[in-house]
């Protein structure tokens, strides 16, 4: 996990809200404040953390290194066919967003693929 995140420099998160309340909005304000580019994928707005939103990750025009999924665990299996459509890296599924269908799908493709864990808690953890 340690070199997967030395390596992750730009991060698409997909379900970022742009309430700072939310958790996803938390974790992706960590993650930008500590050098990641944090592209935000939601349909409903047009900018968060300084970022231009975009409505799903096939409409991000460059190269995204890790998917980190804030959406209902069923909603997975479809954001794994896209990272793996994008040439992503690797996904992560946030804790509490459980999705072994999805998480194999990655594997299976050649993705790093994190499930059940929060990324800025990892990151401090490991102080990368």
């Amino acid at each position: 996990m340690n070199e997967l995140l030395q390596e992750t420099k730009i991060i698409a998160v997909v379900g970022l809200s742009d309430k700072p309340s939310r958790p996803s909005y938390g974790v992706a304000q960590y993650m930008q404040s500590h050098g990641y580019r944090i592209i935000p994928v939601n349909s409903s707005c047009e900018e968060i953390l300084g970022e231009k939103c975009y409505p799903d990750l096939k409409s991000i025009p460059f190269a995204i290194d890790m998917v980190n999924v804030f959406r209902k665990s069923e909603d997975c299996l479809p954001i794994a066919h896209e990272a793996v459509e994008i040439g992503a890296k690797s996904l992560w599924l946030q804790l509490g967003v459980l999705n072994a269908e999805a998480v194999a799908y990655a594997k299976e493709h050649g993705l790093a693929a994190i499930m059940d864990k929060c990324l800025k808690i990892e990151h401090m953890r490991l102080r990368v």
